[in-house]
Parts: C-alpha cells; structure tokens; sequence
C-alpha cells in the first residue's frame, strides 16, 4: 500500500466518522423528542366527578384519603363512588404515582387491607377509560379519572391543589 492510499482510506475513514456521527446524533434526538412526548402525553388526565358533585377543588391530602377509601362523603353528605383501571393500565399507574404519589401496588395493599378486615370496601374497578367515563357520569357521587381526550360536559373536573 502506497503513500496516497493510505491517505485516500484516512480520508474516507474521517468523512465515514463524520456522516455517520451526524446521522447517529440525529437519531438520539429523534429517540429523545419521541420520549419527551411521551412524558407530556402522559401527563395530560384529569381528575373528575359526577356533575352533581358540588365539590370544585380537592387537596391532595383529600384525593389520597379518597382513593385510599378512608374518606368517604362528599362534604354534602354524598356517598363517593371511587371509580379506578386496572393496576397495569397506563392511567391508573400515572394517577398513582404522579397525583397520589403512591406506587399501584400500594394502593392494591391498602385496598385489600380495608376488604379483609372487613371495614370498607375496594373502589369500583372498570375495564377502559369509556367505561370509566360512563360510569363517573351515571353515578352519583362518583370519581375517576380520564385522559383530557376523554373528557366531555358529563363529568366535572376537579382542582387538586
């Protein structure tokens, strides 16, 4: 191998090197882009009630102590209907982990702590985010939570501050 062979492969070596950096910096902004929308989409739910259900804004001490079923009526006296997903659903883990600031499982425990002691019951568990909407807006007393998507004049959306 000559002098300028050796040049013309150091060269392409580089020009590869380059293009192939630029092409790999690319795709990790595509890849991070992607997971950034993904973060955003979701964090786009909101907490909602039966559109009788006087209350406007919940603490979250409150949201907890309802989803947890410790709390029981609405300050007019209502009975709450707590409406929830399926532990694995993507909603409900969200829900859990970003507004309850409980991990599913927790709540699972919680649940069936209050079940096998005989001293409550567990929420009502639904199969989709369409079921979960018909059944918040058909049951007086009732909360859930849906992806802003979902929302429509039939529930109420409540404040948690």
């Amino acid at each position: 191998m000559n002098l300028f062979q050796f040049l013309i492969r150091i060269h392409f070596s580089n020009h590869y090197l380059a293009r192939n950096r630029t092409c790999l910096i690319s795709a990790l902004v595509i890849c991070l882009l992607c997971f950034i929308t993904e973060v955003r989409a979701d964090s786009h739910y909101e907490i909602v009630t039966y559109r009788g259900v006087n209350q406007k804004v919940l603490s979250v001490n409150s949201l907890r102590s309802i989803f947890s079923m410790h709390l029981k009526t609405w300050p007019d006296g209502t009975k709450i209907r707590v409406f929830v997903l399926p532990d694995e659903d993507q909603l409900h883990q969200s829900v859990a982990k970003e507004k309850l600031n409980v991990f599913p499982y927790q709540l699972r425990s919680a649940w069936d702590r209050i079940v096998y002691s005989g001293t409550g019951q567990a929420p009502n568990k639904v199969n989709s985010v369409e079921e979960m909407r018909a059944m918040v807006a058909s049951t007086p007393g009732a909360i859930g939570y849906l992806w802003r998507a979902n929302i429509d004049e039939n529930v109420n959306v409540l404040e948690i501050k």
